[in-house]
């Protein structure tokens, strides 16, 4: 009986240890939450600096124009930003502004699609199958290190100085971001998935639509992200040599002339465009891949 006493006494004592100390019990629990909160409020970073970030371009741009009035930045190269807005005020009233950023969007927009959308469905085709990636994806890597632009003069060659040149330099350019970064995603689909698709009885197409796609799409957009960045540099690149209107020709035409302000005003432009179309580009992510953590 004594014997008994003492492990039912120790057999508590230990349930009793373990409850206290062990992660299970509230104080465990605290603890745990304790630590969780710190990590959290250590990724977010200071509430004062997140505070202080969207300022920041303004206090930028205060220094620059301070900096201007008092000599230290040299007027002819580095205007006022009351400058430059003037010049951006006059730009618009008169609709140049306006004429050569709708060129260049339509430009974009055309070329964009043209690029994108052989890249995904290839994208899509290559990293479902094998063999044919194995066949064709040394061909895409060898063209991948080629500037797109260094291209451009061998389209002006073949198709002149129209539209079509512009469009397929922008088309080039985009469809290798959208080609590579579909084919990562598709790779990356684990196996599993594929597996109970075709148990459940579903065809390579109907595989391809329900389980690779759905789980490429967020490097996809990712990759649309990159690409429109893209889309700006090139058809800028384009509009210097190759045409009469656009941004790229704005900013061009400026520095020949030495109208600096207006330069400004093309690469600002520019500049606010090309964040405004991966803003959008980054809502419709948020509505289409809903179960990513953004």
């Amino acid at each position: 009986m004594s014997e008994l006493h003492t492990d039912t006494t120790d057999t508590t004592t230990g349930t009793a240890g373990t409850a206290g100390t062990g992660g299970t019990g509230a104080p465990g629990r605290a603890a745990i939450e304790a630590e969780l909160v710190e990590a959290v409020a250590a990724t977010q970073g200071s509430p004062l600096l997140r505070r202080i970030g969207p300022f920041m371009p303004i206090a930028l741009l205060l220094i620059w124009e301070v900096s201007g009035r008092v000599g230290l930045l040299d007027e002819r190269f580095f205007p006022v930003p009351t400058s430059i807005v003037g010049t951006f005020l006059e730009m618009l009233t008169s609709g140049d502004l306006f004429d050569d950023a709708s060129i260049t969007l339509t430009r974009i927009a055309i070329g964009f699609t043209m690029g994108a959308v052989p890249g995904v469905l290839l994208g899509l085709l290559l990293g479902s199958v094998r063999p044919l990636r194995q066949l064709l994806e040394p061909v895409f890597s060898s063209l991948l290190p080629i500037p797109k632009i260094a291209i451009f003069p061998l389209l002006l060659l073949i198709f002149g100085l129209g539209e079509t040149s512009k469009y397929l330099i922008v088309a080039i350019g985009v469809f290798f971001y959208l080609f590579f970064n579909t084919l990562t995603g598709v790779m990356q689909t684990p196996p599993l998935y594929n597996d109970v698709a075709v148990a459940n009885g579903a065809s390579p197409l109907q595989r391809r639509l329900t389980v690779s796609l759905p789980h490429a799409l967020p490097s996809i957009f990712t990759g649309t992200k990159l690409a429109a960045g893209g889309a700006f540099v090139i058809i800028a690149a384009a509009e210097f040599v190759g045409s009469q209107s656009g941004l790229g020709y704005l900013i061009w035409s400026a520095w020949s002339t030495f109208a600096v302000s207006k330069m400004y005003v093309g690469i600002v432009t520019i500049s606010v465009l090309g964040y405004v179309v991966t803003l959008l580009i980054g809502l419709l992510e948020r509505k289409l891949v809903p179960w990513v953590k953004y």
